[in-house]
């Protein structure tokens, strides 16, 4: 497996940085480094994802009429998660860490070739922009509410807002691409059993029962992973299957029928 090496690319990546106090505590600052590059490896990823969406989305567009400014936009996506990528890295960096890990193996991007062209870019739409994207706004803004001013915050508040642009993009397009067909809109209800069951076992990998920082930690973007639980649960329940009812999909009935392990 390569490495995920960034060490080069987050230098001077955000100003301020380099004028953070370090951490003299060794624990508080290995949990600093360990979480931000978690987030380094986790946004990077999102890039590929979003790049490979694009090119789905650019396979079908004359078909399904996706204008290229929308393809546009996802690109626009992709490149956004690589600089965050970078900025958690240069935070690692900051305190005498190392941007430097083993790469994410992640699946092959689903084309969900057993379906039609449109329902396969739905269904990635909500796995990708509803719900994974949703989660990640509620999460960050979360962990920015609780920093104080100062560098970090305005780092973690450029990420949080990008991060509501892309969730925003999938509630809209989901809007505009959903058809008024109760048939389809039953099949995105069985998609969701999967992908609800692949969303909660992958933030529940990233939020560790165990991460339990101390007090200081939050001015370090740090969280506890059973409030972050919480917080996953709360958004899901009271956030995306609720709106996702509102277009007519079986969102409630495909979370309590999710493929759980």
């Amino acid at each position: 497996m390569e490495n995920l090496d960034l060490q080069e690319q987050v230098v001077g990546a955000f100003e301020g940085l380099e004028d953070l106090t370090p951490i003299d505590d060794p624990i508080l600052r290995n949990m600093t480094q360990g979480t931000w590059l978690g987030r380094m490896t986790n946004e990077y990823g999102s890039s590929f994802v979003f790049s490979q969406f694009a090119d789905q989305c650019q396979m079908h567009s004359e078909k399904l009429q996706i204008p290229d400014r929308t393809i546009q936009r996802l690109k626009e996506f992709a490149a956004e998660e690589r600089r965050h990528g970078i900025l958690c890295g240069a935070v690692v960096q900051a305190f005498g860490g190392c941007a430097s890990s083993p790469a994410l193996q992640s699946d092959p991007f689903p084309l969900h070739e057993d379906t039609s062209p449109l329902e396969g870019i739905l269904r990635n739409l909500l796995s990708i922009c509803c719900l994974s994207e949703t989660v990640a706004v509620a999460l960050i803004a979360a962990e920015r509410e609780d920093m104080p001013e100062g560098t970090l915050k305005e780092l973690l508040t450029e990420i949080w807002s990008d991060e509501c642009g892309h969730a925003h993009f999938g509630w809209r397009h989901l809007s505009k691409w959903l058809p008024n067909d109760n048939d389809i809109k039953r099949r995105l209800g069985d998609y969701l059993t999967i992908a609800f069951g692949h969303l909660e076992a992958h933030e529940l990998s990233h939020l560790p029962l165990e991460s339990n920082p101390p007090p200081e930690g939050a001015q370090y973007g740090l969280c506890s992973g059973i409030e972050a639980r919480a917080l996953f649960y709360a958004t899901v329940e009271g956030i995306i299957v609720p709106n996702l009812e509102q277009y007519g999909i079986p969102a409630e009935w495909a979370w309590n029928n999710r493929c759980i392990g």
